[in-house]
C-alpha cells in the first residue's frame, strides 16, 4: 500500500520529518499552492516568488529522487487534500508536524496525523519540559541566555568539555561597534543567481496584488543555491561577522550578514550544518571566538528560544496587547513616504529585498511602532506579508514579546525603546536628516526622541515599577518641558496617521 506524505512549503528537505525515512517504491508526495492563500494578502513579490519558486525546485528534486510528487494547485488547501483523497482513495497520508499552530489546527480537522519534527534542535515538547524544570527548582524566569548555555552545553558547540571555549559564554559585549567610518565595502557582497523559466512562470502565476521590487536572483530557491551562500557566508563573511552585527549604513544594506535566515526558515538548510560549518571554521583558525560565538548564539539561542515560546504560549499570544496600543498601521508601512531618514533607508531595503537586519527591525521599524502605539496585530501582519523570512512562530513573539512588548514582558525584561541617539550611535542615517535627533520638541524634533520620552511619560505607571527602565522613567517625569513633549508627540502621531511626517 502506498502512503503519501504531505510537505509544507517550510519543510523542503528529505531529512525533515516523514521524508526521513521514506522510500519512493512506496511513497507519494503532496504539496499544495493555495490561491486564496496567496490572493488573500499583499504579500511581497520576492517572498511570494520565494516560496513558491522553493517548492517547485524541490518538487522537481524529489522526482528526481524517483518519488512520485502531485504538486497541486487548488483554490485552498483543504480542496487539494480532498482532491488527492478523491484521485488515491487508498493511500494514508501523513505530515510531519507543520510550524505553525494553524496549520495544526487544519491537519487536525483534515484528519491527518503527524509525526514529530526535527527541523528545530530542541522540540518545542522539550523546550516545555526545560522551562517547567526552571520553575519547579525556584526560578522565576526561563531567560534566553540560559536557555542558550543549556543548548551549548547539549549539543556541544565551541565547548571544551563542560565548559565553554576560551572561558567565556557570551561575547555579545564585543560585537556592539558603531559603523565604521569609511571603507563600507569591506565586506563581500551577496551571491546573486539569474533566474531561469522556473522563476519566470512563478512570477507568472502571482497575483497583481503583490507588491514590492521583483527578484534579482539575491534569493535561491534551491538547495544548491542554498549551499553556496552558506559557504560564501562561512569563508567570506563569517570571519567579519562580529563587530559591527548590530551597525546600519545607507550604502550598504547587507554588512556581514549571513542572509540564510529564509533557508533556514523553509528548510533548504538545517540548523545542524549551519552550525557545524560554524564550528569547523573556528576549529580550523579561520574565525575568531566572538564572530563563531556570535553567529551560533542566533541559531541555537535566540532563534530556538523564540521556537519555543512561541509554541508554549499559542494560540492566545498572537492577540495580545498589553499597553493598549491603538494607532493604525501608518501609510509609510503600505508605500507611503516619510522624511525620517532611517525609517525611509530601512523600508527601502526591505522594498528592495524584502529583507532588513535584526538591528533595523527591532531598533528602528519595532522601535517607532512601540513609542508611536502601533496596534500590534496590524504591526504582526505587515511584517508577516513583507519579510522574505517571515513565519508565524518567529513573527508573532518577536513582534508581540520582544519589538511592542504586547506580551506585558513575558519576553523582554525591557521594552526595547529609544531616541534618536542609539539611531545615531549605531547608524549613519541622522546625516542630513530633516530632524534634529537632539531635538525633542519643535517642528523639527526628531520623531524617535519626542515619541521616547513620550512613551516612558504615557506608561510611567507600568515601567515606574521596572527597575531595568526606572531611571529613564524618573528623567521623564523631571523634564522642565513634558507638556510640550507631550503636545508635540499627538502631533507626531497626527502626522503619521495622515502621512505627513
Amino acid at each position: 500500500m502506498m502512503r503519501t506524505i504531505l510537505v509544507f512549503g517550510d519543510q523542503l528537505n528529505r531529512e525533515i520529518g516523514a521524508l526521513a525515512d521514506a522510500q519512493p517504491s512506496e511513497t507519494r508526495v503532496l504539496m499544495v499552492e493555495s490561491r486564496s492563500k496567496l490572493s488573500a494578502q499583499q504579500w511581497h513579490v520576492q517572498r511570494a516568488h520565494f516560496y513558491l519558486a522553493s517548492m517547485h525546485r524541490f518538487a522537481d528534486d524529489l522526482r528526481r529522487q524517483g518519488f512520485d510528487v502531485h504538486f497541486r494547485r487548488a483554490e485552498s488547501f483543504t480542496s487539494a487534500v480532498q482532491q488527492h483523497r478523491s484521485e488515491f482513495r487508498g493511500d494514508d497520508i501523513v505530515a510531519t508536524e507543520p510550524n505553525s499552530w494553524a496549520a495544526r489546527q487544519l491537519l487536525q480537522r483534515l484528519d491527518i496525523p503527524t509525526v514529530r519534527s526535527n527541523q528545530f534542535l530542541c522540540h518545542h515538547a522539550d523546550f516545555a519540559g526545560w522551562v517547567d524544570s526552571r520553575l519547579s527548582a525556584g526560578y522565576k524566569t526561563f531567560k534566553m541566555e540560559d536557555f542558550y548555555r543549556r543548548q551549548r552545553l547539549q549539543l556541544g558547540y565551541l565547548m571544551d568539555g563542560s565548559e565553554p571555549a576560551t572561558g567565556k559564554w557570551n561575547y555579545d559585549s564585543d560585537n556592539r561597534q558603531p559603523p565604521p567610518k569609511s571603507d563600507h565595502d569591506r565586506w563581500a557582497v551577496p551571491l546573486v543567481d539569474p533566474l531561469d523559466q522556473v522563476d519566470d512562470a512563478v512570477l507568472a502565476s502571482l497575483p497583481d496584488t503583490c507588491i514590492g521590487s521583483l527578484p534579482s536572483g539575491t534569493w535561491s530557491t534551491s538547495r544548491e543555491g542554498a549551499l553556496r551562500r552558506l559557504r560564501h557566508f562561512v569563508d567570506d563573511l563569517l570571519p567579519v561577522f562580529g563587530p559591527h552585527e548590530d551597525a546600519m549604513l545607507t550604502d550598504n544594506w547587507h554588512l556581514a550578514h549571513s542572509l540564510l535566515s529564509p533557508y533556514l526558515n523553509n528548510g533548504l538548510l538545517l540548523p545542524t550544518e549551519v552550525c557545524d560549518a560554524v564550528q569547523a571554521a573556528y576549529d580550523a583558525g579561520r574565525v575568531d571566538i566572538a564572530s563563531a560565538e556570535g553567529f551560533i548564539r542566533q541559531i541555537i539561542g535566540w532563534r530556538e528560544y523564540v521556537w519555543g515560546l512561541y509554541w508554549m504560549s499559542m494560540p492566545g499570544y498572537r492577540d495580545e496587547n498589553a499597553l493598549g496600543a491603538s494607532l493604525s498601521l501608518p501609510p509609510l508601512f503600505s508605500g507611503g513616504s516619510t522624511r525620517m531618514n532611517c525609517v525611509a533607508q530601512t523600508l527601502r531595503s526591505v522594498e528592495n529585498y524584502s529583507w532588513a537586519h535584526h538591528i533595523q527591525r527591532l531598533m528602528v521599524l519595532g522601535n517607532f511602532a512601540l513609542t508611536s502605539g502601533v496596534q500590534p496585530q496590524e504591526f504582526t501582519a505587515w511584517m508577516s506579508r513583507v519579510f522574505i523570512d517571515a513565519a508565524e512562530w518567529v513573527m508573532v513573539p518577536n513582534v508581540i514579546g520582544m519589538a511592542l512588548y504586547a506580551d506585558g514582558g513575558r519576553m523582554a525584561t525591557k521594552p526595547y525603546a529609544s531616541g534618536g541617539a542609539y539611531i545615531d550611535k549605531m547608524s549613519d542615517y541622522c546625516k542630513g536628516c530633516a530632524y534634529d535627533r537632539k531635538k525633542r520638541t519643535g517642528d523639527d524634533a526628531c520623531p524617535f526622541t519626542t515619541l521616547y520620552w513620550d512613551f516612558l511619560l504615557r506608561h510611567a505607571d507600568i515601567f515606574g515599577r521596572n527597575p531595568r527602565i526606572v531611571t529613564q522613567v524618573r528623567a521623564a517625569q523631571k523634564l522642565a518641558d513634558k507638556d510640550a513633549v507631550q503636545l508635540r508627540a499627538n502631533e507626531v502621531r497626527t502626522a503619521l496617521s495622515a502621512g505627513t511626517l
